[in-house]
């Protein structure tokens, strides 16, 4: 075995991932409530501007008035003061000593698989339907990528998931490099909306 292999596989995400759920779920949970705050004073109020509205391209009040953001008719931030207290109670009964069945790690998989779905459906929503984007909502998609991510990780790891001996060599560069790819995708993200409002950013900042 590589020297490299038996890191890899000494490495453990058991520690880390609770801190990581409680603090993806105390910023979802604060992001949500700030989202859901604006989107009642909209409703109270359609000419109200969010403070986090800066600009034509980062205007939270742009993504709060447009539809495309409800799930059965239910504004998206609602959705999050679902989700996020659950990860934020998942982390703390871990830290507390907690221990969950192979079948609860599976459907959590499954909870954070269709999450990121829905956050990099709304990025897309923002870039190419809305053309706007919301500091709130990006936050968001950043506490929801690193959880799925590290959520990911940890059920490889400890077998909750298995991939098979054919693609093994995959979730140990995955455990070694996970931070490396996790910065990776987030630069892709950040060039793709540089690239994609080049035409306001270029005019006013270069």
């Amino acid at each position: 075995m590589l020297k490299g292999e038996v890191k890899a596989k000494n490495y453990s995400f058991a520690n880390a991932l609770p801190w990581i759920l409680i603090i993806a779920g105390a910023v979802g949970i604060v992001c949500s409530m700030f989202l859901i705050y604006d989107q009642i004073k909209i409703w109270e109020n359609p000419g109200y501007t969010p403070f986090c509205s800066l600009n034509p391209i980062v205007s939270c009040g742009t993504v709060i008035n447009s539809k495309q953001g409800d799930i059965l008719r239910i504004p998206g931030p609602i959705w999050g003061l679902i989700a996020f207290p659950v990860l934020l109670t998942i982390g703390v009964a871990i830290k507390a000593g907690a221990k969950f069945k192979r079948w609860f790690w599976q459907g959590l998989q499954l909870g954070a698989t269709l999450g990121v779905a829905f956050a990099f459906w709304l990025f897309n929503l923002s870039l190419y339907k809305v053309h706007a984007l919301c500091p709130f909502c990006l936050t968001v998609d950043v506490v929801v990528y690193v959880s799925f991510w590290y959520i990911t990780l940890y059920n490889l790891q400890d077998g909750n998931i298995r991939l098979g001996k054919s693609l093994n060599k995959i979730r140990l560069f995955m455990v070694k490099h996970h931070l490396d790819i996790l910065i990776f995708w987030f630069l892709i993200l950040l060039a793709w909306i540089l690239h994609h409002f080049w035409y306001y950013y270029g005019q006013h900042f270069f």
